[in-house]
């Protein structure tokens, strides 16, 4: 399925072909490290099956990988080995990434088991945060997405 993404400000943009199901959650160090979350959601796909419509920053995170950001807003957007002919996009990243669900697991020795299932915590929605809203009406006129 052709999916379309970019950073939160807008500077990167690409549009990929994504299988889904390649699609999967990693839990490793680096990637915590890299997003400053428990796990990241990923899809893992051919480098060419990604167009760039304006190039991501890289970072190497490794002596032989790199993950594609941008300088600007600092969204991670991937993932992928130099020698390599795959790489994987940040679900996150995409305009739509709803539908979207994981296959696998990966690095499962460092999961964060209490924030696998939080379906029994309770749910807030940001229309029920006024004062969040109101700075964002005041500062946009709008309450982004």
């Amino acid at each position: 399925m052709e999916k379309t993404g970019g950073c939160q400000c807008g500077r990167v943009r690409y549009t990929a072909q994504i299988d889904p199901a390649y699609v999967y959650l990693c839990h490793c160090r680096m990637c915590q490290r890299a997003t400053g979350g428990v796990s990241i959601a990923f899809a893992g796909l051919p480098k060419r099956s990604v167009e760039w419509h304006s190039p991501p920053d890289l970072y190497a995170s490794s002596p032989f990988a790199k993950r594609p950001f941008c300088r600007e807003c600092g969204t991670p957007l991937g993932f992928m080995f130099d020698d390599g002919e795959n790489m994987d996009i940040t679900i996150g990243s995409l305009d739509d990434p709803y539908g979207l669900e994981p296959h696998w697991h990966f690095a499962a020795e460092k999961i964060h088991e209490a924030w696998l299932d939080t379906s029994d915590l309770p749910r807030k929605k940001l229309a029920e945060h006024t004062a969040l809203n109101e700075r964002w009406i005041a500062a946009t006129g709008t309450v982004p997405e």
